[in-house]
């Protein structure tokens, strides 16, 4: 573990994750009417699983400012 401060791309991983978590979940429960043959779900659930890959893009984002901050800190560190 490193003692350094946690940069604003780490929360951005973090909060992608959880999105992408929610989205996830509510994949699962849109594919179980299909299965099961139960009525649909309201269009509002087909939505939520668009949460899957905006938690991607997120959490993408998190991991590129991340970097960007890494390398600027070696850069200042070379100096």
């Amino acid at each position: 573990m490193s003692s350094r401060n946690a940069d604003r791309g780490d929360a951005f991983v973090r909060a992608g994750a959880l999105v992408f978590g929610l989205g996830a979940i509510s994949t699962l429960v849109t594919f179980v009417p299909l299965f099961f043959n139960l009525p649909r779900l309201p269009t509002i659930a087909y939505w939520l699983c668009m949460l899957m890959p905006l938690g991607f893009l997120v959490s993408l984002t998190g991991m590129l400012l991340s970097a960007r901050a890494q390398r600027r800190r070696v850069e200042a560190a070379a100096s």
